[in-house]
């Protein structure tokens, strides 16, 4: 499960490595950790160009009644994603890559809960493979929301947890980001653990997070 997420790359980095061609004013660059209710930022492809949009983090259905539902629906299972009902249209042409500089897993040593950061070797940011969606409730103002897809854990991320997000490979971002309808074969083929070879973790004895559930 992925429950929390860092972002601290400046939006200029963000721009040129995910060839955005928008503006992102409301962008904050000293944002820390990111939590399941907040706006996270996304990267999604519109009309032939990629652009960074905001989402709230938990995925509403459009067919919801009830959009509490979005606080259980911060992780997906890559493995039956294109199945579920609450995630199959969106996997047809909803697809946007969550971009961050790495992810937290917590485990138990004695008698507390210890932070581990996940990030990559090279220190960039990377794109998890996310799905969105639009949820209008009484007052028929749209709410647009999202979720992580996760996968298998690769051998590092194994030592502590037993799943991990989906990063999509750089050159396969136009693949995930497509606009045309859903090539099962291809998505899925997406779905394998990051190597475990390009990510190393790091234990942060100061990570206090108290919103942890």
């Amino acid at each position: 499960m992925c429950g929390r997420f860092v972002l601290v790359t400046d939006f200029n980095k963000i721009s040129g490595q995910f060839q955005v061609r928008n503006e992102a004013g409301d962008f904050s660059s000293n944002r820390e950790v990111f939590y399941p209710g907040q706006d996270v930022p996304a990267v999604v492809r519109q009309n032939g160009q990629n652009h960074i949009v905001f989402f709230r983090w938990g995925l509403i259905p459009s067919w919801a009644k009830d959009p509490s539902i979005g606080r259980k629906l911060i992780n997906a299972r890559a493995e039956t994603v294109f199945e579920k009902p609450s995630f199959r249209k969106a996997f047809q042409k909803r697809r946007c890559l969550i971009v961050a500089d790495g992810f937290y897993e917590w485990q138990k040593e004695e008698k507390r809960k210890i932070a581990w950061r996940f990030f990559l070797k090279s220190e960039k940011p990377f794109g998890m493979a996310g799905l969105y969606e639009s949820w209008r409730g009484a007052e028929k103002q749209a709410l647009h929301t999202c979720v992580i897809l996760t996968t298998e854990a690769n051998l590092l991320v194994r030592t502590v947890h037993d799943r991990m997000p989906v990063i999509v490979a750089e050159d396969q971002w136009r693949t995930w980001l497509s606009e045309e309808a859903a090539d099962r074969a291809a998505l899925v083929s997406l779905f394998q653990p990051y190597p475990a070879e390009w990510m190393d973790c790091r234990k942060e004895l100061d990570f206090d997070d108290e919103r942890r559930e």
